[in-house]
């Protein structure tokens, strides 16, 4: 094939390099499969000509958005065609007729977003919400939590503009009996023309309706997405007189992009929900009781019925996002069912919730009642939607499988269902996760199997096999929402009967003759045990790494844990901090799923003596910034920077470390040298031609500002200047004065000491060194051990509940909590993690003071100031910003805005490198940058690290505070 030459012809980018390759092999699924190409079209006509290729070459196109399917829709052998980065745009919205106009890459959540002004939203809504795109949804025919209420995106699917396996550009839409008749009698030998005589000869036929009716699932099943939809066209016009127009758009949705790729879609729009909602969490003692729960709830008019079970609320406890959503568990309960109530007033919605709670106990359902309102029910919906990838970060290589999670029956069926399947897997020696959707009568079930063992993929399809025949029993549907892909295609002759799957067969035959389309899914699907992500029989490799990686029982297991799921697609709209490269470039390859993929790929199969040494997984890892979001918002616990910190160290065994890597790594040195010699450093980055050259010599953007110099190091000041006007401290502290601040931002330091001083604290310093984060952020992972061993030996008889460690720079004193006990075995490691559990930072201090009545607020002026705060990657990622808020509200009185930003982009070195500088200041420019610029002149800019006060001053010109020196200045 010539991809060469295809290549210049697209305006968008073809990448045949085998690292982009390997990364599109695989999506939120089980399986894998290298594709030929992966191509990122610019326009319809990029489309166009590949389609064109593919029928020319005889390989297949493979459309593909976020790349969040669990049944190996997007994985195959031909190209993979990414829309999520240019077919992103909302085409048109029409507020009066209540519909829109959106390209396939448009993330669901963030269209809702712009929708939300015009007082509408796209109401299908699956787990993925903030990362699942309108292509996707309609390949799949999507659900979600709501579809008791709003039902697929089938039915909010108006008209699809597409091309054609011919690559004509086709409409498909709603037609009058006569429009139909038209098509179908036209003369035009087109493949249009023949779609639409196809399909009126397979349903004017009484004996394929006679099929379609007897064997596809039962109308009371709402959910139902097996096979092609041909049983909806059936009950159209001209073929049911009571029915709809005709329209090939329901075809369309759950097709699985086999049919016509997919240009654009008319949707309907939903009037915004009913202003007052709560929920109702139902504690059952077992699953069959939740079951019959969901029936009286059911009766209750719920907008949502959602159920999770204690596998997943004991996933929640290892994932630190996740631990504060907790907060509405009661006890230990089996399952907990989930109902939301929405309703035009409070009174009415508190009303419904008492009679559904009086209901259930006279029913003697449930144990516990707890009513969930306000901003606690996103907590509570996040918990449930993080669900999928809690369940992956269990330890080990038995996992929860995505085998049978896909099944949908009637929902009064769906007691006497789910206990047969209960029979089934005990028969095996199995349990399963059961969580999701109650209310639709669709349980994600999931077995825990292990894939690498023979016998765990044998396992595997006969678990298949056997709740595919128990689903036909109850006349329900192999897939609900998540689609057949490679996982279910094999068992569509069972579902829906021998002579149905000819119907779909000559369907696939006659809208793609060449078989161009996304192959082997739907129809003709190889085994469902085949092309899976790991070999069968497959050895986990075990390393020798620095860091300990024994929780998750070694470094590839680690990286395992990554399922796919996508949660780190997620854009700057729907806010949080991972993955900011990704934000800015919309590139795969600059995910943390990427990153964890390509790690996988490469020492899974690596021949090289050392398993890290490959180009590939450098040219993956660069634009990580190392900001720790995922160790937080990754609900499969996949914290990519303990990932590249350990992947750096195991690669400069074999390459060497780069001069800049070293001259970042000493940097504590680099500034003692310069605080010593502040003449030097301020004649050389003083001037800008000796500035510049000094830059590119060490290998920074010229145009990035270096950092200032203090006239006094913090250090100095404290041993030389300080004198404590608190004489009877209340509570001593040993604050760590840390080698960012200590040079560059000295004044802040000085500052955080005079205010614990005059808040009546003692302050002590011990003769410390370093935090080591320099090293640790370029892997220099020897170095920052040494510099942990001698930290913990002399904090560790220090530092008690009573004596905190407390550090004012966040990612220098988190070192503490985070890395030095990884850093670190046995005794050592002990005493790290002893350390760990007494070390705050400042905010977090103060916050914990002020809760416990130590600091009295009218010691504090009422300054009332507008504070707009940006926080600190590593602050978010383990700890809070609520600490933060609540100082900087209560001590002065002030109103506290957080802004909605994630990374600011310059993650300590990364920003000054001149590679990265234009990517830093693009995450900058996605949301911090442009909020700051603004804020009026009287608006106080807050941030507690010191990379992101450069990067605002950089980026904005507006000099942001810590906060210690906002409540210093609101001091009385």
């Amino acid at each position: 094939m010539n991809f060469a030459r295809l290549k210049k012809d697209l305006e968008g980018d073809l990448f045949t390099d085998e690292t982009t390759r390997k990364l599109y092999a695989t999506d939120a699924s089980a399986y894998r499969e290298i594709p030929v190409a992966v191509a990122i079209p610019k326009t319809e006509e990029d489309l166009v000509k590949l389609i064109r290729f593919a029928r020319e070459n005889k390989t297949s196109i493979i459309p593909r958005t976020a790349g969040t399917s669990l049944a190996g829709q997007v994985v195959g052998a031909g190209i993979v065609v990414d829309v999520s980065k240019h077919f992103n745009r909302i085409l048109e919205v029409n507020a009066e007729e209540k519909w829109a106009r959106v390209q396939p890459g448009i993330v669901r959540d963030d269209l809702n977003q712009h929708l939300k002004s015009y007082g509408y939203y796209f109401a299908p809504e699956t787990s993925t919400a903030n990362r699942a795109m309108i292509g996707g949804m309609i390949g799949n025919n999507s659900c979600g939590s709501n579809s008791v209420v709003y039902g697929s995106t089938r039915e909010h699917l108006l008209e699809v503009d597409t091309i054609l396996a011919d690559g004509s550009k086709v409409w498909f839409g709603p037609l009058t009996e006569q429009e139909f008749s038209t098509r179908v009698n036209s003369n035009n030998s087109t493949l249009e023309q023949s779609l639409y005589k196809h399909i009126h000869n397979m349903l004017s036929d009484a004996g394929n309706i006679r099929e379609i009716e007897k064997e596809f699932p039962k109308h009371a099943v709402h959910r139902r997405n097996t096979g092609y939809a041909i049983d909806m066209l059936a009950r159209m016009q001209p073929f049911n007189r009571e029915g709809q127009p005709f329209n090939f758009s329901s075809l369309i949705a759950g097709s699985e992009g086999t049919l016509a790729f997919v240009t654009s879609a008319k949707i309907r729009l939903t009037p915004l929900e009913p202003p007052h909602k709560k929920l109702v969490c139902i504690h059952c003692r077992s699953i069959d009781e939740s079951l019959r729960a969901n029936l009286v709830a059911l009766q209750h008019r719920p907008s949502a019925v959602e159920l999770m079970d204690h596998y997943v609320f004991e996933a929640t406890k290892r994932n630190l996002g996740q631990v504060e959503n907790r907060f509405f568990i009661e006890g230990d309960p089996q399952a907990i069912l989930v109902a939301e109530l929405t309703r035009d007033s409070v009174a009415r919605v508190d009303a419904d919730a008492a009679a559904l709670i009086e209901d259930l106990k006279q029913q003697g359902l449930g144990y516990s009642y707890p009513v969930v309102g306000g901003d606690d029910i996103k907590k509570v919906w996040n918990l449930r939607k993080a669900g999928l990838g809690l369940l992956s970060n269990v330890p080990g290589d038995e996992k929860p499988v995505p085998v049978i999670e896909d099944t949908a029956v009637d929902v009064q069926d769906l007691p006497a269902y789910i206990a047969d399947v209960g029979e089934v897997l005990k028969k095996h020696g199995l349990y399963s996760v059961h969580y999701a959707h109650a209310g639709s009568g669709e349980l994600h079930l999931r077995p825990i199997i292990d894939l690498k063992k023979t016998e765990g993929v044998k396992l595997f399809r006969t678990i298949a096999e056997e709740i595919a025949t128990l689903v036909k029993k109850y006349n329900g549907s192999l897939s609900g929402e998540h689609g057949d892909g490679r996982l279910r295609g094999e068992f569509i002759p069972q579902m829906i009967g021998e002579h149905n799957y000819k119907l779909i067969k000559d369907l696939k035959r006659v809208w793609d003759p060449g078989n161009i389309f996304n192959p082997g899914k739907i129809v003709d699907t190889p085994p469902m045990d085949t092309f899976l992500r790991f070999d069968k029989g497959q050895v986990t490799k075990e390393f020798d790494t620095m860091l300990d990686f024994s929780e998750n029982l070694g470094i590839l297991r680690a990286a395992e844990q990554c399922n796919g799921s996508g949660d780190c697609r997620k854009t700057e709209i729907s806010g949080g901090t991972m993955c900011p490269s990704y934000m800015a470039t919309r590139h795969e390859k600059d995910t943390t799923r990427a990153r964890a993929n390509i790690l996988r790929e490469m020492i899974t199969r690596s021949d090289k003596a050392n398993s890290f040494a490959h180009e590939e997984i450098a040219e993956v890892m660069d634009l990580c910034l190392s900001c720790k979001g995922c160790k937080s918002e990754c609900p499969s616990n996949v914290d990519m920077g303990k990932l590249k910190q350990e992947w750096q160290y195991q690669y400069y065994k074999e390459k060497g470390v780069p001069f800049r890597s070293r001259m970042i790594g000493n940097f504590a040195l680099g500034m003692k040298l310069a605080s010593a010699m502040p003449w030097g450093y301020r004649l050389v980055f003083g001037n800008k031609a000796l500035g510049n050259f000094a830059k590119s010599v060490i290998g920074f953007a010229k145009d990035r500002s270096m950092p200032h110099l203090s006239p006094v190091s913090w250090k100095k000041w404290f041993t030389t200047q300080f004198k404590p006007v608190t004489k009877q401290p209340r509570k001593t502290v040993y604050l760590f004065i840390d080698e960012l601040l200590n040079y560059n931002e000295a004044e802040i330091g000085i500052t955080t000491v005079k205010l614990l001083d005059k808040l009546g604290y003692g302050i002590k310093v011990l003769n410390h060194y370093d935090s080591g984060r320099s090293f640790l952020s370029k892997g220099l992972l020897k170095e920052a051990q040494a510099l942990a061993r001698k930290n913990v030996a002399l904090y560790k008889d220090h530092i008690t509940h009573e004596t905190p460690l407390v550090g004012v720079e966040p990612s220098a004193i988190l070192t503490f909590r985070d890395e030095y006990p990884d850093l670190l075995r046995g005794a050592e490691k002990e005493a790290a993690l002893k350390i760990s559990h007494h070390t705050l930072m400042i905010e977090e201090f103060l916050s914990k003071e002020l809760d416990a009545g130590n600091i009295d607020p009218k010691l504090f002026k009422e300054q009332r100031a507008l504070i707009k705060v940006h926080g600190h990657c590593q602050q978010k990622a383990l700890s809070t910003l609520t600490h933060v808020k609540k100082i900087l509200t209560r001590l002065g009185n002030n109103e506290v805005h957080m802004i909605a930003s994630g990374c600011c982009g310059m993650a300590g070195s990364f920003g000054y490198e001149k590679e990265h500088y234009e990517l830093s200041m693009q995450i900058g420019e996605l949301v911090l940058f442009p909020t700051v610029r603004k804020q009026p002149e009287n608006v106080i800019i807050a941030a507690a690290g010191t990379s992101c006060r450069h990067q605002i001053k950089d980026g904005t010109g507006r000099r942001a505070q810590h906060p210690v020196e906002i409540l210093w200045q609101s001091l009385l």
